[in-house]
């Protein structure tokens, strides 16, 4: 962990436990847990309250409008609620002790990191894969899918986080050989799905969260509480499909069970989910949501194996041999979406 990302997460448990240490009692707390920590957010608890940092190079107008929608009342009961908007940032301190005002040969000071803050919800446990939530996750999100923008949101970042993870790939493995089944899948999708132009107009206006998967929900209150979605960093307005496309690219490469794929598809179109007709083939609209997931999968497997000088292993391995496949298949089944 370099200097930079220790003040950042000394800073978010100081912040998170200012907030959940009453005040003038006497302190038994147990030290700040880190839960996430990366560049596009660093995510610490203190008792019941979890401190996020944002990414330095965050859209905060975006991100005030999306945490705006977290608290929104429309969306109670869907999405976990903030405790704040963002207002305050985080700069880490210069590791050197120098100047406030670098001279112009140095290196910019790093870009502030806006902070939101969340109360502590239960995760899904990992341990235990046969008690995951699918079909509590799929009504949820028909429910946000079927809820009427309550104001002006920015898009759904899905298409964009997929572009970040094959640009990451390129660029930790730049020549290598091993990316080239990724970036056929790639080449194959329409310029939607790469973030190039925008979702084609009927598809484009629904609520979307932007990166589903278990690890997006939390029961809250913990630990026994109902099931809410978390992290609206990516949620906007776009295609519904795209919030199935994950579980439907582990179905079609053999990471998710049958019975779990068709548990979650059943429960979002009784639920009154709008990405799929009501029976039938869903196909047709899971196909490039699908295929775009699974070769973000893949890039993001390619440049972590990169950094950890190791090869994929046999989950990713999965997935970076159904890039190579779905560039080979028909694009008849992408058609409704072609750019």
């Amino acid at each position: 962990m370099t200097t930079t990302q220790t003040s950042v997460v000394q800073d978010l448990g100081t912040l998170a436990h200012s907030l959940s240490h009453p005040a003038g009692a006497r302190c038994v707390c147990k030290p700040p847990q880190v839960l996430a920590d990366r560049p596009d957010g660093t995510v610490v608890r203190s008792g019941a309250i979890v401190a996020k940092a944002h990414a330095a190079d965050t859209d905060h107008e975006a991100l005030a409008a999306r945490i705006a929608l977290a608290a929104a009342p429309q969306l109670t009961g869907i999405l976990l609620p903030p405790l704040s908007a963002p207002g305050q940032s985080l700069t880490a301190p210069d590791p050197s002790g120098g100047p406030q005002h670098p001279e112009p040969s140095e290196p910019p000071a790093p870009a502030p990191r806006p902070v939101t803050l969340w109360p502590l919800g239960a995760p899904v446990d990992p341990t235990d894969p046969g008690a995951a939530p699918w079909a509590e996750a799929a009504v949820l999100l028909a429910r946000l899918h079927r809820t009427e923008p309550p104001f002006r949101l920015p898009a759904m970042r899905g298409p964009a986080k997929a572009a970040r993870a094959v640009a990451r790939m390129r660029a930790a493995l730049p020549g290598d050989p091993a990316v080239l089944p990724v970036l056929a899948g790639w080449r194959a999708l329409p310029a939607w799905a790469r973030g190039e132009v925008p979702a084609p107009a009927r598809r484009a206006g629904f609520l979307c969260h932007g990166d589903l998967h278990l690890g997006q929900l939390v029961r809250h209150p913990a630990p026994d509480g109902p099931w809410l979605l978390i992290d609206v960093d990516d949620a906007g307005t776009g295609d519904p499909a795209w919030d199935l496309g994950r579980p439907a690219a582990w179905y079609a490469s053999g990471l998710l069970a049958p019975e779990d794929w068709f548990a979650f598809l059943d429960a979002y179109r009784s639920a009154g989910g709008p990405a799929v007709a009501a029976d039938g083939d869903p196909w047709p609209e899971l196909d490039v949501p699908a295929r775009a997931l699974t070769v973000q999968t893949a890039a993001l497997a390619l440049a972590k194996c990169a950094v950890e000088q190791r090869h994929p292993d046999e989950h990713e391995q999965l997935m970076i041999e159904s890039c190579a496949r779905i560039a080979t298949l028909p694009p008849e089944l992408a058609a409704d979406h072609a750019s």
